[in-house]
């Protein structure tokens, strides 16, 4: 067997990946997959540089250069001068899909968390974020604001598979709830669930909104402040703790956990999702690159493997944990027994 030659390939296509993250922001914003996704859906009207040009208000010759742009990296088709969505942007990327993330955005692509990649090479000296104080986990940081209001579309099938996994329950702790919904899901399907939401007074805002708008809102309760500070109570059967402990290091996430094994009466259990690459630390490919995400924006975050959540949840007092893969999802949920 021949050996395959070396080539720049990758490394010339890594060195201008910034640019298909910027056509991609640019066409969100436009709202082009919508466009392009309504004028195909007519006989009259055909998607063409022209014609998407008249409905965005845009140039046609900007247009039709963002356009093939798209089609070469897979989001756009193309067939004689009209163009087309491709199955993953008709899904994902027009706004009248119900499975809709453009909105994912406004946290991803935000000014904030593209400056914390802005020196990697200082922050691999330091071994933290360069941003100023602590990065994301900065107290009441407006980042999570944005992850509230933009990320929600992402994390319904999350929600769903922990909301099954909880089964009937009565009494909900939500740590760091975000947008709400890992809560929300609960409360739909357990409906004597009465769900405590932490999280900064903003944030918890949003969760609100999401909660009148599911019909749950009477059994929403809000704990305003940090996880690490606020009195959560007790008597809970079941703790949601998503995208939380990656943020910090191992002794900071084994006392929180330790204060959630408190608040859990008889029986409790406690729900951890999160990205969770394997003991190689480099596969699966998106929970094991996870980890240069919080190197670039927290002080001491990482993407820990299970045999690495266990430990810290044993040494909170769990007994046992287990880990679960969600279908089609690159998250794992973790269910740890008091």
């Amino acid at each position: 067997m021949t050996p395959k030659m070396p080539t720049p390939e990758r490394i010339f296509e890594t060195m201008n990946a910034f640019q298909r993250t910027q056509a991609l922001g640019a066409a969100i914003e436009l709202d082009l997959f919508t466009a392009i996704g309504a004028l195909g859906a007519t006989e009259e009207q055909i998607a063409t540089a022209e014609s998407l040009g008249e409905k965005l208000g845009a140039a046609e010759r900007g247009v039709r250069i963002l356009c093939d742009y798209l089609v070469v990296i897979g989001l756009l088709a193309k067939n004689d001068g009209r163009y087309s969505l491709a199955p993953d942007a008709a899904v994902f990327l027009d706004r009248r899909s119900p499975a809709y993330m453009g909105t994912a955005a406004r946290f991803l692509m935000s000014p904030g968390l593209k400056e914390a990649f802005g020196d990697v090479a200082g922050t691999v000296r330091r071994g933290g974020t360069s941003l100023d104080g602590q990065g994301t986990v900065e107290p009441n940081n407006p980042i999570w604001v944005e992850f509230a209001r933009g990320m929600a579309p992402l994390v319904r099938p999350a929600a769903e598979f922990m909301a099954e996994l909880a089964g009937e329950v009565k009494k909900v702790l939500d740590i760091a709830a975000g947008h709400g919904l890992f809560g929300i899901h609960v409360a739909k399907r357990s409906p004597s669930a009465e769900i405590y939401a932490v999280d900064w007074p903003a944030v918890l805002e949003v969760a609100r909104e999401n909660a009148e708008s599911a019909g749950v809102s009477k059994r929403l309760h809000s704990i305003p402040g940090s996880a690490f500070e606020v009195d959560f109570g007790d008597g809970y059967d079941v703790a949601l703790l998503t995208n939380f402990f990656h943020h910090f290091d191992k002794p900071t996430c084994v006392g929180l956990m330790k204060k959630v094994h408190r608040a859990l009466g008889a029986g409790g259990r406690a729900l951890t999702l999160e990205f969770v690459p394997n003991d190689d630390r480099v596969t699966p490919p998106q929970p094991a690159a996870f980890s240069f995400i919080m190197l670039n924006t927290t002080p001491s975050g990482d993407a820990y493997t299970f045999a690495e959540y266990q430990e810290m949840f044993r040494e909170a007092g769990f007994t046992k944990s287990e880990i679960h893969q969600p279908p089609g999802l690159q998250q794992s949920v973790i269910q740890s027994f008091k």
